[in-house]
């Protein structure tokens, strides 16, 4: 028995050796193939939004070409949801989530993030003037739009009072779309996601009632990356040095990133 237990230790150890090195080889394989597959939105505006010309644009694309650059590979952008992005990570479909991902206890237990966040990012309950909402009690009995798996879906689980309906739409475009058609009474987003429906649309009176969360975005990797996950955060910290973070987030969120983690 004694030989057998011996074979069986070293073939068990032989195992868990390959998936060590198995599990440390997606930034040799960026660097070998001279390619990193980012994930980004393209529905939200202006972190990820298609452009005029058909070609992605926002915070987050400018950050995703920033890292592949820094790296000195191209960047293959990979359009997401905010359902699917963490998923395309898990399923190694792309390396590295630049898709204004917060990070939670939750999320952590799937995905790996980089310590420094790259931009700020602040989340609200958006209703016209003419609703009275001076607390999440004040939406009872009242429907509330959210993209389903965002940082809004999950703030808003937790507060909403037992009468608001929920109503969870797959992407960006369709929650918004469905405050600016009044499907909705209120809906949980962004500022920068809602700005464009407020200067399209001024009619519907939108204004800020209920602060949801301020929670800063961060870089996710596949979980056990820690090669990659450390040399992405070296990009992000050098960015937030050198005035980079500051030149983005200036540029399309009209302030500069301020006191987030680095």
């Amino acid at each position: 028995m004694q030989p057998f237990r011996r074979l069986l230790c070293t073939a068990a150890c032989a195992l868990l050796a390959t998936g060590g090195a198995q599990a440390q080889t997606a930034l040799d394989n960026i660097v070998k193939t001279g390619v990193i597959r980012i994930a980004v939105p393209t529905d939200y505006p202006p972190y990820g939004f298609v452009g005029t010309d058909l070609q992605p644009q926002g915070l987050d694309i400018d950050m995703a070409r920033y890292v592949a650059g820094k790296l000195g590979v191209k960047a293959e952008l990979v359009p997401v949801t905010s359902t699917n992005r963490v998923p395309y990570l898990q399923t190694r479909k792309v390396d590295i989530v630049i898709s204004t991902l917060a990070r939670n206890a939750e999320r952590e237990k799937v995905v790996d993030f980089t310590t420094a966040a790259y931009s700020p990012f602040i989340s609200a309950v958006f209703a016209p003037k003419t609703l009275a909402v001076k607390s999440f009690a004040d939406l009872d009995g009242k429907s509330v739009g959210v993209t389903r798996g965002t940082i809004e879906d999950q703030e808003l689980t937790k507060v909403l009072p037992k009468g608001a309906n929920l109503m969870r739409f797959e992407d960006h475009a369709a929650t918004i779309t469905a405050m600016g058609a009044g499907q909705v009474a209120a809906v949980g987003s962004s500022q920068p996601a809602v700005s464009k429906l407020i200067q399209n649309q001024p009619q519907l009176g939108l204004e800020n009632k209920l602060m949801l969360s301020q929670s800063p975005n961060f870089i996710g990797v596949p979980k056990g990356e820690d090669k990659l996950r450390e040399r992405i955060n070296e990009i992000v910290v050098e960015a937030r040095k050198s005035g980079e973070s500051d030149r983005m987030s200036t540029r399309w969120l009209g302030r500069a990133v301020g006191d987030i983690p680095m």
